[in-house]
């Protein structure tokens, strides 16, 4: 997750069956169609399983981030 933002959206996109899924909620295990990836862990972490090899070689990542609150300090 880079630095000062906030996950909004834990999706990904399969390279092998062109199947879009998400996890919702923390421990919500997805697997897209055909078996070869997952996403789990909703807004709380990004855990992403697949068959071996380069990541890039089965997933797109397709998660979204918004930007952290600043917090403002009384003066």
């Amino acid at each position: 997750m880079a630095e000062g933002k906030l996950l909004s959206r834990n999706r990904c996109k399969c390279k092998h069956c062109g199947d879009i899924i998400e996890s919702k909620h923390v421990h919500d295990f997805v697997e897209c169609k055909c078996g070869q990836i997952f996403t789990d862990g909703g807004l709380d972490y990004t855990r992403r399983g697949y068959p071996g090899g380069a990541i890039e070689d089965h997933i797109e990542d397709m998660n979204e981030y918004e930007r952290e609150p600043e917090i403002q300090v009384p003066k």
